[in-house]
């Protein structure tokens, strides 16, 4: 009896194995004869949301934001080709999905000549995967940008430069992250509320006149997406309520001018570059989607020190 229990469980680990092998070979040659069902990484899932629609409804005669068409319909995007134009940086894991840091460092000196004319940043996978179009001029001296993000599930963050001469570059990053579009606001929603529109404005460092300059905005505002409870357990659902354009200029110059969505996140930060050459002022208004109107200006002027 002992025996033949043991050629019994001998002959089912032995069919068992067989089984496996025998499924694992039927799941490869499924895969192969239909791509469809073979298993996809977030990537892949984020890479097909750009190509079969980011790409297309934004490159392809979409309008982008009302009343400004963008046609790349004729044009070739650049990734990765062109190292010398930008890159885009951000964690790889994010410890809070709601204020992920992220940095775009070009490679090319703003110039009359040849200069970075508008920077198109995307969430994939976000439910609102324009981040915002930010428009340059040689006046910024670099085309950098720094600011805190929103993402929503794993996705690819990319940004697209668009040069005066008509060439667009791509780059892009690959960040973990889940939730932050439907999370219910944090407790210092409230004071960004009572707070609303008030800036805060610095350079960082010392300003260097007739060189790219450093600059960083903060703008009080909930940004609230209209996609999360107002507090959690709650289900009433606030409306979309976020700053949708800021602009700046230096002494009635334009810098940058950004159009924004609820992908920034809570109080939009911004870092970016100016080129001041003398002292002056540097001025910031802005609106939100209830139409509000905010602004806030600066004064320039370089460090002298005092006479001893």
């Amino acid at each position: 009896m002992h025996e033949q229990y043991k050629f019994m469980m001998i002959f089912k680990i032995k069919h068992s194995k067989k089984c496996l092998f025998n499924s694992f070979i039927f799941i490869s040659l499924l895969q192969f004869s239909f791509p469809a069902l073979a298993v996809q990484t977030p990537q892949d899932l984020s890479d097909q949301a750009w190509e079969k629609n980011l790409r297309k409804q934004n490159f392809q005669n979409r309008k982008i934001i009302e009343g400004i068409d963008q046609n790349f319909q004729e044009r070739k995007i650049i990734e990765g080709a062109d190292q010398e134009i930008l890159e885009v940086k951000a964690p790889i894991m994010a410890e809070d999905a709601s204020i992920v840091p992220l940095s775009i460092h070009t490679k090319i000196v703003q110039t009359k000549e040849r200069y970075i004319k508008k920077m198109h940043i995307f969430v994939d996978k976000n439910p609102m995967p324009l981040v915002g179009i930010f428009e340059f001029t040689p006046d910024s001296g670099k085309a950098d940008l720094a600011m805190r993000i929103r993402i929503n599930e794993y996705s690819y963050i990319r940004s697209v430069a668009e040069l005066n001469t008509g060439e667009l570059y791509m780059s892009k990053s690959f960040v973990k992250a889940k939730g932050a579009c439907s999370a219910p606001p944090p407790a210092s929603m409230g004071d960004s509320i009572k707070l609303l529109g008030k800036m805060k404005m610095k350079v960082v460092g010392l300003v260097k006149l007739g060189r790219p300059n450093l600059m960083q905005i903060r703008v009080r505002h909930p940004n609230i997406t209209g996609l999360a409870p107002e507090r959690p357990g709650s289900s009433v659902i606030p409306p979309a309520f976020f700053v949708d354009t800021l602009e700046v200029e230096y002494n009635n110059k334009p810098i940058v001018k950004a159009l924004l969505t609820f992908s920034i996140s809570m109080d939009p930060t911004l870092r970016f570059y100016f080129f001041p050459e003398n002292e002056g002022i540097l001025t910031v208004t802005g609106t939100d989607t209830k139409s509000d109107k905010f602004s806030s200006t600066h004064a320039i002027n370089v460090w002298k020190p005092k006479n001893s």
